[in-house]
């Protein structure tokens, strides 16, 4: 389900958005802002990305903050490089290490 969800241009970009957010994450209509994409596109995109579990949200009164789900990425990359490098694992630390957050 991550997959479909990145494969939409407006959701990937909304994901790189988030992960360059970080802890601070992000209001819906910042988020809406950012891209210049209508709120009820966004709010739907949102949606799907929240399913696929790469996005966590947390209401702030009336407002939404949408963040990175950290967990949920590092799932993704690890299924994406389960069986890399042909049983020789040393060859992927480069790529693990570029990937890992400090």
């Amino acid at each position: 389900m991550a997959f479909a969800a990145l494969g939409q241009s407006t959701r990937l970009d909304v994901f790189r958005l988030l992960v360059k957010a970080g802890g601070e994450g992000m209001l819906a209509g910042e988020i809406s802002d950012a891209l210049d994409v209508r709120q009820n596109t966004m709010s739907a995109n949102l949606s799907i990305l929240a399913q696929s579990g790469l996005i966590r949200s947390e209401r702030q009164g009336r407002s939404i903050r949408y963040y990175a789900d950290m967990d949920g990425m590092s799932e993704l990359l690890a299924f994406l490089m389960e069986d890399c490098c042909g049983g020789q694992p040393e060859l992927c630390q480069p790529v693990i290490n570029e990937i890992v957050c400090c």
